[in-house]
């Protein structure tokens, strides 16, 4: 990363004096980028013995609230005394002044996080399958969540969730089509998009919902067995229809014989070995776990992939526009139509699981 970039996502000085008030004086400072995630910024902050993470958007014009780094933060802060694991957190900072937009700390949690491979010490079948029982435990916890009880009783409005989801993504497809549509069009997409509008569930439970869970915001501890230690990047959370994380879920999790990937990038290709169970396995335990039947599957998972490629064209616009460093993103010019053939194949019933 250059240090032009890393120097208009941060002003190090002005962070420094502000950790200084807020935590206390500390010899060793020092800030490096995160580079694996893809939406919003993450750096990696030393501050004397604490190791910590900030968390702020990515800089230029962005869409709506994708980008709610502070309502990231009041969840993860509402989760400190349940079971739901999260890092402990340490600040959130509203004061542009500091770094010119919102930002949290949390403490950082090292281990392990899977994305492009699984680390060795996974490599039997039965650690795999621990691997996928672990995502499915851990998600049922979330759903478990007394929302009142710990404070985020109008953290959203969970009764209508789910058409409230299809009219979203619509509206970030449209702030991304506003630049990209230049470049070219994606119409299979609008046709999912008009799909979703006509299949939107009467009705769904209600519980806090992640909104990104997903294979590669979870860290697995050290050791062995698989034991998932804190879950991350809460942005998209609010109170909702829990099948929608089951759903995105399943969107990154590849069964053998599943069609290439349309986004290798971002979905990880070897769930797909011996021992990882299947998506249909995994809907499987979540159902047993939480009493919540994946009704209306078909639905859920073609909005996860309709959520993704809208995601996608929104980092395919700040690339156009200059307001990105990420290789990726250029690559959505083609990715993005890749996606919404696969999200008719799902809507058509020719991706079953």
């Amino acid at each position: 990363m250059s240090d032009e970039y890393l120097n208009r996502i941060v002003d190090e000085a002005a962070l420094a004096e502000y950790l200084d008030a807020e935590l206390g004086s500390a010899t060793a400072f020092e800030v490096t980028r995160h580079r694996a995630g893809h939406s919003n910024e993450t750096l990696f902050v030393t501050w004397g013995e604490r190791e910590l993470v900030l968390r702020r958007p990515p800089p230029g014009t962005t869409a709506d609230t994708a980008h709610d780094v502070l309502r990231e933060y009041r969840v993860m802060d509402a989760l400190q005394g349940t079971d739901v694991r999260v890092p402990r957190t340490v600040l959130g900072c509203d004061d542009h002044g500091v770094i010119g937009c919102d930002f949290y700390l949390m403490e950082r949690e090292r281990g392990d996080v899977l994305r492009e491979d699984e680390p060795p010490r996974f490599a039997t079948p039965e650690r795999r399958r621990r691997i996928g029982e672990e995502l499915v435990d851990r998600l049922a916890e979330v759903h478990a969540v007394d929302y009142e009880a710990v404070g985020l009783g109008d953290f959203g409005r969970p009764e209508t969730y789910t058409e409230r989801q299809v009219d979203r993504w619509h509206r970030q497809f449209d702030w991304a089509f506003d630049v990209t549509a230049a470049e070219r069009d994606v119409p299979t997409i609008r046709e999912v998009g008009s799909w979703l509008d006509d299949n939107v569930p009467e009705s769904h439970p209600n519980a806090l919902v992640h909104g990104d869970y997903k294979l590669d915001n979870v860290v697995f501890g050290p050791g062995a067995p698989p034991n998932i230690a804190g879950i991350f990047d809460w942005e998209l959370s609010t109170l909702g229809d829990p099948r929608f994380d089951l759903g995105w879920l399943l969107t990154y999790w590849r069964d053998p014989g599943d069609p290439e990937a349309a986004i290798p990038e971002l979905v990880p290709t070897f769930t797909d070995r011996d021992g990882y169970p299947t998506k249909g396995e995994l809907v499987e335990r979540y159902e047993a776990a939480t009493g919540i039947a994946f009704e209306n599957g078909r639905f859920y998972r073609a909005l996860s992939v309709y959520k993704l490629a809208a995601l996608c064209e929104m980092f395919f616009r700040r690339h156009l526009e200059g307001n990105a460093d990420d290789p990726m993103y250029p690559k959505m010019r083609e990715r993005v139509p890749a996606m919404a053939d696969w999200a008719m194949r799902i809507v058509e019933g020719d991706e079953p699981i």
